[in-house]
């Protein structure tokens, strides 16, 4: 994560840092939302409808910090002991 320190000019503009337009991909002409929240603002890239994102760039998204389970373990059938249903 990358974090910068901006002035608002009299016009009430801010420059973006190339170091954070670089760290977020953002060239020349890319659309951007600006959403305020009770703590200030957020911004961030406006959605294109057209952009479909293969399966495989979602790879990695979702990280497991405990502890590995077995392959055996994952592939056990599941016992139902207390079925409400």
């Amino acid at each position: 994560m990358v974090a910068a320190t901006v002035r608002l000019s009299s016009k009430g503009q801010i420059v973006i840092p190339k170091e954070v337009r670089d760290s977020l991909n953002w060239g020349i002409g890319v659309e951007l939302i600006l959403v305020t929240t009770e703590y200030g603002v957020i911004l961030q890239t406006k959605p294109s409808q057209q952009r479909k994102l293969p399966a495989k760039s979602l790879r990695g998204f979702l990280q497991h910090t405990g502890t590995p389970m077995p392959t055996e373990t994952l592939c056990k059938p599941v016992e139902y002991t207390n079925d409400r249903f």
